[in-house]
């Protein structure tokens, strides 16, 4: 259990949802067992004591969002609703505990919440999020609500009736620097096709999977790969880590008759629909953060649709790529995203990025990593553009 806690500690430093020096994680085992920053343990232990679960984690996010998310949102709310339509589908909605509300004397409303779901905002911290059986479960339940929180934040920042002050920009800095360096192309080292063998292709999968953790390009266990055999679905399994694939990829025939199509990926119908469209061999599915913060900026000022998400038919664009809404699931995503990936990528309303290639995961994975650099060029001047234009401060 120790080395889980290590495991995902380290996670959560590297894959950029944590400060390293602002996690602590716990878990039971034979005794309680934590690691972590000592300032954070001595609330973890108050409050997993009294939860029947098996792992916490306590976190704060490497970015100030909790903080400027509370001064945008009135000062009475408890909750917020995650825009993205992974994360809400995920977790409806999340809770948000102000300092006020609770000690390593009095965790009571901590504990509280953290019964009733999988994870809460906490003003002073930043995140919790619990594991009802692993601690791998804790690790999932924090990034997600990060990615909800990040995206939350960001695209508030578009589209709030107040622009952004010139101290939430500066509290950002950080994240400013960061967008005026592209994600690297790094794509040519990739297993090349033509991917004909078992072999190959588990490995292709397991490269690429962990390529795309790597880049940023996914959250958590969210996205998803397959590769076209013929008759056949080489597809990562539900819930499966993208940067650990080896023994969670399914084969699944094209004739459903075998059930292994009840553990693979909620997107195997998407999957499946895009391979009988188009000529692709490979599908990459990956949740890129402006990518998906953009996919929700619609400027559309006289519609009449209230569930976007699901019911809008219209197709935007990313700059040529393009945009469209559907669930999961046949009448959603499997049937809007096939028509429009002809030029090999599309992007899902607040949900993410598909990606097609022809012969491996190189041209896919280098779509995305194309589509999101622009993203995030698009936003930032955007942003700039908006504080120009509505803010005296910038003037």
């Amino acid at each position: 259990m120790i080395r889980q806690l290590r495991k995902y500690l380290d996670k959560l430093s590297l894959d950029g949802s944590a400060r390293p020096d602002r996690i602590a994680l716990l878990a039971r085992d034979d005794r309680l067992l934590n690691l972590g920053a000592d300032d954070l343990l001595p609330l973890g232990d108050a409050v997993i004591g009294q939860l029947n679960v098996i792992s916490l984690v306590l976190a704060t996010p490497p970015l100030p969002f909790l903080e400027l998310l509370l001064g945008r949102i009135p000062q009475n709310a408890d909750h917020v609703v995650p825009l993205d339509t992974e994360t809400r589908t995920f977790l409806h909605d999340i809770p948000l505990v102000r300092r006020h509300e609770y000690s390593v004397e009095n965790p009571e409303r901590l504990v509280e919440l953290l019964g009733q779901r999988k994870g809460i905002l906490v003003e002073g911290i930043g995140i919790m999020a619990t594991g009802s059986v692993t601690v791998e479960q804790a690790y999932i339940n924090y990034s997600s609500i990060y990615h909800a929180l990040f995206v939350k934040v960001l695209l508030m920042l578009l589209t709030d009736r107040s622009p952004p002050t010139q101290f939430e920009m500066t509290r950002l800095q950080s994240l400013w620097a960061q967008l005026s360096g592209a994600i690297p192309r790094q794509v040519d080292d990739l297993l090349p096709g033509p991917l004909d063998e078992k072999t190959t292709i588990l490995k292709a999968m397991d490269e690429v999977g962990k390529r795309t953790v790597e880049l940023q390009l996914v959250d958590s266990f969210f996205g998803n790969i397959s590769c076209n055999d013929r008759n056949s679905i080489f597809i990562s399994q539900t819930g499966a880590s993208l940067d650990e694939l080896p023994g969670c990829i399914d084969l699944v025939p094209n004739d459903n008759s075998s059930t292994a199509g009840i553990t693979a990926s909620s997107e195997l119908i998407a999957h499946r629909a895009i391979y009988q469209w188009t000529k692709a061999r490979t599908i990459l599915h990956g949740h890129p953060k402006f990518s998906v913060i953009l996919s929700l900026f619609c400027q559309e000022t006289d519609c009449k649709i209230t569930d976007c998400w699901k019911n809008c038919n219209k197709v935007r664009y990313l700059g040529s790529v393009p945009v469209v809404a559907g669930e999961v699931g046949a009448g959603g995503i499997a049937r809007k995203v096939p028509p429009v990936i002809g030029s090999g990528i599309a992007v899902v309303y607040g949900h993410g990025v598909f990606a097609t290639g022809d012969v491996d995961f190189r041209q896919p994975l280098a779509a995305m990593i194309e589509l999101e650099n622009w993203c995030r060029q698009e936003y930032y001047q955007t942003l700039l553009q908006r504080c120009r234009n509505e803010n005296q401060e910038f003037q």
